[in-house]
């Protein structure tokens, strides 16, 4: 470095490696610079060449004092101009933007040497820092050079920062820097500050067109980095960035620094309160070189690298030291007792250190830890000490923690956890020593059992895998009157517990391998945890704070007694060995009348449960198999789950708040009785052997009954007459409805779905009768029915208001099919696959003419009606025909004379005796022949067709498809695969036959 405290970076080549870890150290060394000022910047001693992406110089000039009026003399020299302290007197300053009108003397701010300055904007302003408890020079006179005038700094550019007027508000804006120090700043001064300024503001004093913004710089913009890279963006900023508030807490961790860089830095903020040096290996020669400037340390941490009785001596230079924080070090030099002696400490952490000996003597002492950290012995000189941690300190004897902790009368928490060579004798003289002990933590301590150890001041202890621990301790512990929080995990000896504790809020019983039995009694207790207790078989609980109680997977579990007033949630899933009683405890009267949720799921051994319960909402029984009957008098219950319960015989829910109940799961149900006022779905699909049903719901809308054979029409009956607002009836399967069940249909005013698939049915009459507002009849496989079946239908006008009709794979003959297509002109969807009677279709013969079926007249004065729209309305509103797998129909003739207007669906897929089709529809979009195999007529007149499926047409011809297709304008889809007699490659000529050759194909 020259005299001149000139620095300059050296101009190297790209490099490899760590070249750029190398860089990026050497630019935070050059930032750190802008702390120094006068005193200048040392790099460590080792030089590393820059990338060649870095190219600059940066010189450090002696300060003239002559030039300290102007910036224009300041920027004539090369060092940089000075810039005023900011003297914040608190932790708020402020940034005023002034106008080149404004008065004050320069000193106070910085000007531009650029000539164009002159001709700025007047709405264009500059940057000041100032004090908020500071009056501005413009109505105060004061000078700004008082802030002070002894530091030089790196020269920063001249580009400014403008702010335009026009989009500020008219008044003001405050621009204060909100800063967090480390000594606990006193937030009522710096409002008092804010006060004081805003009454100067509005005295009148300042110049109209002064602006303030007010900005916050949070914790994390405070870093050391960040201050230094913030210095060089302009020069209010690095002024701002200097002031000794932001840096009363320096962060080194993890950080190359050279001793004279650190010495320099703590000489000239010599205010700092938090030092970090962890990470550091030579953090201690820092420490003892700087230790004269760190006057007003009150927190320093250490860690790493070794640290000798030099460095303990030394902090008796920093009175106002109250924490230290030393971790992963190794103190003294290994022979000697290490000694700490301060007056004024109150914080001693000591982590994971190497160390033979350590002696510590802080009267005003009172948090030490020792966590960790390898030593021998341990001598304690503090009679202030509340909080002692000696965790995994395995090599400290149990005399030598004996008498470390009765040597702190004060002592009010103490963990001791992981010393192996504790035993009950230390706890007894701990105890008699320690009266104001009320935290203790002696886990994985196998030598205690606890049994003659007297606590009465104990609020919180934890005993986690000490094998000593069995039900004689629970004597001991019980004496802790005072106790709230317990944890006896992994405590593998202990076999029982009882405890009435007054105060006992928290429990943690995990992984007792031989507990049986649990009985606690305490009017506070709010958590429990019992889990992996494989043995436990009986338990006990009293409190009137629980509110949630978990007892998963215990599987000896067969009596649970609760009383527990304001228990909502209580989940028991896969304790296997509950027995019936259980339903008691949860029933009214059983000790839990706040009861809301009860989850009983895997309980294998449950046969009958019988809840009565006005609270409970929501109950799980999945996978309980060995249940048959149950019974449920819940008003309030709203959602139940029974997957799984194979072999429930007889439920009855009465009464129940339910919505929706599937019962389907239920295989083996028999008996059914169900009042419920709210539901409106109910499944009982699958219940096979169900023959007695009492459904008394109201609001009920959907009744799914499929495969229910043995249901009689006595329950149907009295389901009808209790459920009036039924819409949806599916009793598809269900052998055993007759006649007189299908007569009870006429309670049900608002039914428009009826299901009667896969019955015996011969007679519909009563269907007919009974449901004149019925929109959807399925009757597909019903073998039984004939053409007499369907007379009402299409012969005299029954159910006006059906819209689709299903006949899949029934026996309707020819005669029938023809007179529901032509006098149902109402029905939007019939389906007729797999009626094997059906051997030809034509539609559109005089049998049942639509003119038979009355029309409303025009009123006399209305005008004519045309005669296209007397068409249409007396057409047929048939959209889709499904007849897939009609094995014998051999023709399909669908003449525009048919009116069918609305067809849009045609479906004759695996019609294999199908020879042909001619269709005249105005309005079909969709034609499906595929595997047709015996087709070898097609004829079709169908301009919006879109989509023509010919899959595996064996036997039509080329030129047929070409005749079929030269009316379809619009065709899209073709589909020809496995149809050998058609050329599908030749796709020239397929296209050349639609008329519209800008329409695109797709042939398949």
């Amino acid at each position: 470095m020259a005299e001149g405290r000139r620095m300059k970076g050296v101009e190297g080549g790209a490099g490899g490696g760590d070249g750029e870890q190398r860089d990026e150290d050497t630019r935070e060394e050059l930032e750190l610079a802008l702390s120094l000022g006068r005193r200048g910047w040392h790099l460590p001693p080792r030089q590393e060449p820059a990338p060649r992406s870095l190219n600059w110089t940066v010189a450090f000039s002696e300060w003239n004092p002559d030039a300290a009026g102007s910036s224009r003399s300041a920027e004539s020299v090369l060092g940089p101009q000075p810039v005023p302290s900011v003297r914040l007197g608190g932790m708020l300053e402020r940034v005023i933007l002034e106008g080149p009108h404004a008065g004050g003397s320069a000193e106070a701010g910085w000007e531009d040497a650029d000539e164009e300055d002159g001709d700025r904007d007047l709405l264009n302003k500059r940057l000041i820092v100032r004090s908020f408890g500071e009056d501005s020079p413009q109505h105060s006179g004061a000078n700004a050079s008082s802030f002070g005038s002894e530091s030089p700094f790196l020269p920063v550019s001249r580009e400014r920062v403008h702010f335009n007027l026009s989009r500020c508000p008219e008044h003001e804006l405050e621009f204060g820097l909100s800063l967090f120090p480390k000594d606990d700043g006193n937030e009522s001064s710096r409002d008092a500050k804010n006060e004081r300024v805003n009454h100067a503001e509005k005295s009148g004093g300042r110049n109209s067109e002064d602006v303030g913004i007010r900005m916050d710089l949070s914790d994390d913009l405070l870093h050391l980095k960040d201050l230094c890279r913030a210095g060089v963006a302009c020069k209010q900023w690095r002024s701002a960035s200097m002031h000794e508030d932001f840096w009363r807490c320096l962060k080194f961790e993890n950080t190359r620094i050279s001793l004279q860089n650190f010495v320099d830095i703590c000489h000239r903020y010599q205010n700092v309160t938090d030092l970090n040096l962890s990470g550091i290996i030579n953090a201690e020669a820092l420490v003892l070189e700087a230790i004269m400037f760190l006057r007003h340390l009150k927190t320093l941490t250490m860690g790493k690298g070794q640290l000798g009785e030099a460095f303990f001596q030394a902090l008796a230079e920093c009175p106002l030291l109250t924490t230290l924080a030393v971790s992963d070090a190794s103190l003294g030099s290994g022979i000697q007792e290490v000694t700490v002696n301060h007056d004024g400490l109150r914080k001693l952490h000591i982590l994971k250190c190497r160390a033979l000996r350590i002696s510590v003597r802080c009267s005003q002492l009172q948090i030490l830890s020792l966590k960790r950290t390898g030593m021998a012995h341990v001598s304690l000189n503090c009679p202030q000490l509340l909080e002692l941690d000696f965790q995994s300190c395995h090599k400290l004897s149990d005399n030598a923690i004996r008498q470390a902790a009765t040597a702190c009368p004060l002592l009010a928490k103490l963990d001791m956890s992981s010393c192996s060579c504790v035993t009950d004798e230390t706890l007894r003289e701990i105890a008699s020593s320690c009266p104001n002990l009320s935290v203790l933590d002696a886990s994985n301590c196998p030598n205690i059992s606890f049994e003659s150890v007297r606590l009465p001041t104990l609020i919180d202890l934890k005993l986690l895998s000490c094998e000593g621990i069995t039900s004689a301790s629970m004597a001991a512990i019980s004496c802790s009157r005072l106790l709230e929080a317990l944890k006896l995990d992994n405590c593998s000896l202990l076999t029982s517990l009882s405890l009435d504790l007054p105060h006992l809020r928290n429990i943690s019983l995990v992984h007792l391998r031989k507990f049986a039995d649990l009985n606690l009694r305490s009017p506070v207790l709010s958590y429990i945890k019992v889990s992996r207790c494989s043995a436990l078989h009986r338990a006990s609980i009293t409190s009137s704070a629980l509110q949630k109680l978990v007892l998963q997977k215990q599987e000896s579990l067969s009596s649970l007694s609760l009383q527990c007033h304001n228990l909502i949630d209580v989940d028991l899933s896969d304790c296997e060995s509950l027995t019936n009683a259980i339903c008691e405890v949860f029933s009214d009267g059983g000790g839990c009348p706040m009861l809301r949720s009860l989850i009983l799921d895997n309980c294998e051994s449950l046969s009958m449960v019988e809840l009565n319960s006005s609270s409970l909402v929501g109950l799980s029984l999945a996978g309980c198999c060995s249940m048959t009957f149950l019974r449920l008098l819940c008003p309030n219950l709203q959602n139940v789950n029974l997957d799984g319960c194979d072999h429930l015989e007889s439920a009855s829910l009465c009464p129940v708040g339910l919505e929706t109940l599937n019962l389907g799961i239920c295989p083996k149900l028999n008996v059914l009785h169900i009042e419920s006022p709210n539901m409106s779905i109910l499944e009982l699909k699958g219940c096979g052997v169900l023959s007695q049903a009492s459904i008394n719901c109201p609001s009920l809308t959907s009744l799914d009954a499929s495969f229910c054979r043995q249901l009689v029409d006595d329950s149907l009956t009295c389901t009808a007459e209790a459920c009036p607002l039924i819409e949806h009836l599916i009793l598809s399967s269900c052998l055993s409805v007759g006649i007189d069940g299908l007569s009870s249909l006429h309670c049900l005013h608002k039914l428009t779905l009826l299901d009667l698939s896969y019955t015996f049915l011969i007679n519909l009459k009563p269907v007919f009768d009974s449901c004149p507002q019925l929109k959807i009849l399925k009757l597909s496989a019903c073998k039984y029915l004939s053409d007499s079946s369907l007379d009402a239908l299409y012969r005299e006008g029954a159910l006006p208001m059906l819209v689709e009709l299903d006949l899949s794979y029934s026996s309707i003959g020819q005669t029938a099919i023809e007179g529901l297509l032509a006098c149902c002109t109402n029905l939007v969807n019939v389906n007729l696959n797999g009626c094997t009677n059906l051997q030809e279709l034509v539609c559109g013969s005089d049998d049942c003419s639509p003119v038979d079926i009355p029309v409303d007249l025009c009123p006399p004065d209305s005008a004519p009606v045309k005669s296209e729209e007397i068409s249409e309305r007396s057409g047929c509103l048939l959209e889709v025909l499904n007849c897939t797998g009609c094995p014998n129909i051999k023709k399909v003739v669908i003449p525009s004379m048919a009116n069918y207007l609305h067809l849009s669906k045609i479906n004759l897929n695996l019609s294999t005796n199908l020879k042909e089709v001619d269709l005249t529809c105005s309005n079909l979009y969709t034609l499906n022949l595929s595997n047709c195999s015996s087709l070898e007529v097609l004829k079709l007149d169908c301009p919006r067709l879109t989509n023509l499926q010919l899959l595996a047409c064996t036997m039509l011809q080329e030129e047929e498809l070409e005749s079929a297709i030269s009316l379809c304008s619009t065709l899209e889809i073709l589909n020809v695969h496995s149809c050998p007699k058609i050329n599908a490659l030749d796709f020239g000529r397929l296209h050349a036959v639609c008329p519209h050759p800008e329409q695109s194909h797709r042939i398949i």
